[in-house]
C-alpha cells in the first residue's frame, strides 16, 4: 500500500462525524484506489450513480477521479434505493462494525413517576383570623401564647365594650316593654337583638341575659374550630377598634403541600392523581395524599407549574414550613406506540428516527413525539406503528449520509435543470 493511499485512507476515516460516513463502510473497508473500488463492485454487478469527493458534497463527478483536494473519489450506488431515494445502504457484512443496533417499536401502557420538592403549608381553608367588632379594652386572656392548641367552642378572650353594655340594657329594656304589651316593643327587641347577633354575641349568651336579666360587663370571643394559635397580637388592657385582628388559627388536621413540576411533564398531570410524601425528619414513614389543583400560570424563571397536594394531618405530624420529597402517580396510557428516547434525533424543526426497511437498508423517518414517560420512552403520535425496526446505536452515523445524500441530490437536481434549460436554448 502506498504512501498516498494511506493519506487517503485518513482522510477517509475523518469523515466519521461528518461526510461521506456509510460509503466508507459500504465498500467493506478501504481500497487502495479509484479503479479497485471499481473493479470490485463491477464484480459485484452494482450500478454507481454518481462519484463525490469524500471532503465536498458539492463536487461531483460522473466518472472517478480526484478531488481537488487529491482524494479519490467516492462513489455512490443505486441499487437498494428504489423509488425512496432517501433510503441508506449499508452492506451487511459492514453494519455490525459500524456498531448499528435496532429494537422494535413497542405498543404497550406508558406512564410516569413524577419526583420533586414540595413544602408543607397551611391548609387556606382552615385558617381564620380572630377580631373583634366593637371598640373597648381586652379584660382577660385565656389563650395568652403562640403555638397553643385551642378547640372549638372554647373561650380565647374578655371584652369589655360600652357600646355592648348599652345594648344589653338596651335589650333588656324592650324586652320588659314587649312583655307589658307596650307598642313598639317587638321592633325594637328585635333591632336590638340583631345588633348584638352582629357584634358576634352567640344564641346562648343572648339566651342566658333574657334569663338572668343581668348585663354582662364583658362579652367572652370563642374559637370557631380546633386548631393551633399561630399568631396572638392581643395582651391584657390592650384597647381595641373594630377589624382588629387578635389570634391567627389554623386546624392542621390537614395540610397543603406546594410542589414545583417542570413544564414537560404538565401533559401527565390532572386533580385527583395519587400522589405520597416522605420527610428526612421520620424516615420510614409514607404519607398518601392526593393532587387537589393545579395552577393555570407558569413561573417564567424557573419554568415551573405550581401543584397543590392535600395530605391528611391527625397526628400533627407534618409542621408548616418542612420540606419533602414527592412522588406522583400517573394514570398510565394503554395501547401506546412507543419507542426508546435514544432513537430519536432532535434537529430543532422535526423529530426523526432512522427505520430499518430491509437487510442493510435504513431509512429516515418524520415523527410526531407525544408525551415523555417512565423508563426513557416517548409516546408516538404518528410516523411509526407497532412491530416496525427503530435504530437505537448508529443513527447520528445514518444521519450525517442522509444529509449528505440530501444534499448531493439537490446538487444534481439543479444540474439537470441547468442542463434542461441549456438544450431548451
Amino acid at each position: 500500500m502506498t504512501k498516498k493511499t494511506i493519506y487517503t485512507i485518513i482522510g477517509l476515516v475523518v469523515l466519521l462525524g461528518g461526510y461521506g460516513l456509510s460509503r466508507l463502510y459500504m465498500q467493506n473497508g478501504a481500497h487502495e484506489s479509484a479503479d479497485s473500488v471499481t473493479a470490485q463492485n463491477e464484480e459485484q454487478e452494482r450500478k454507481i450513480k454518481y462519484w463525490v469527493a469524500p471532503m465536498d458534497p458539492n463536487y461531483i463527478s460522473d466518472k472517478p477521479g480526484k478531488s481537488p483536494m487529491g482524494m479519490d473519489l467516492v462513489p455512490v450506488y443505486e441499487d437498494g434505493t428504489g423509488d425512496n431515494e432517501s433510503v441508506i445502504v449499508i452492506d451487511p457484512t459492514v453494519v455490525q462494525n459500524m456498531g448499528i443496533l435496532t429494537t422494535p417499536v413497542e405498543i404497550r401502557s406508558l406512564g410516569k413517576e413524577i419526583r420533586t420538592l414540595g413544602l408543607v403549608d397551611y391548609d387556606e381553608t382552615r385558617f381564620t383570623h380572630i377580631h373583634t367588632k366593637v371598640k373597648g379594652w381586652i379584660e382577660s386572656l385565656y389563650i395568652d401564647y403562640t403555638g397553643q392548641k385551642v378547640y372549638k367552642g372554647q373561650p380565647l378572650l374578655d371584652i369589655y365594650s360600652p357600646e355592648l353594655v348599652s345594648t344589653q340594657e338596651e335589650y333588656l329594656t324592650a324586652l320588659a316593654n314587649k312583655k307589658s304589651n307596650n307598642t313598639g316593643a317587638a321592633a325594637l327587641l328585635r333591632s336590638t337583638r340583631e345588633r348584638l347577633s352582629n357584634w358576634d354575641v352567640t344564641p346562648e349568651q343572648i339566651a342566658e341575659l333574657e334569663r338572668t336579666g343581668k348585663v354582662n360587663k364583658v362579652m367572652t370571643i370563642y374559637s370557631p374550630f380546633n386548631g393551633i394559635v399561630v399568631e396572638k397580637m392581643a395582651t391584657e388592657g390592650m384597647n381595641v377598634t373594630e377589624g382588629m385582628n387578635l389570634y391567627a388559627i389554623a386546624d392542621l388536621m390537614k395540610v397543603w403541600v406546594y410542589a414545583d413540576i417542570y413544564e414537560y411533564e404538565l401533559p401527565w398531570l390532572e386533580d385527583g392523581l395519587e400522589a405520597e410524601m416522605t420527610l428526612s425528619y421520620i424516615p420510614g414513614k409514607v404519607f398518601k395524599g392526593s393532587v387537589a389543583y393545579v395552577y393555570p400560570f407558569l413561573d417564567s424563571k424557573t419554568r415551573t407549574i405550581k401543584v397543590r397536594l392535600e395530605f391528611d394531618n391527625y397526628d400533627e405530624k407534618l409542621k408548616p414550613g418542612m420540606y419533602a420529597n414527592i412522588l406522583i402517580k400517573t394514570a398510565k396510557r394503554e395501547k401506546t406506540v412507543v419507542v426508546p428516547r435514544e432513537s430519536v434525533i432532535h434537529s430543532g424543526e422535526r423529530e426523526i428516527v432512522f427505520v430499518k426497511v430491509g437487510k442493510g437498508k435504513y431509512e429516515p423517518r418524520e415523527i410526531t413525539l407525544g408525551a415523555q414517560g417512565e423508563g426513557g420512552y416517548y409516546e408516538v403520535i404518528s410516523g411509526l406503528k407497532g412491530g416496525e425496526q427503530v435504530v437505537t446505536s448508529g443513527q447520528f452515523m445514518l444521519d450525517s449520509e442522509s444529509s449528505l445524500r440530501e444534499a448531493v441530490l439537490k446538487r444534481l437536481r439543479a444540474r439537470e435543470k441547468k442542463d434542461q434549460v441549456m438544450e431548451m436554448n
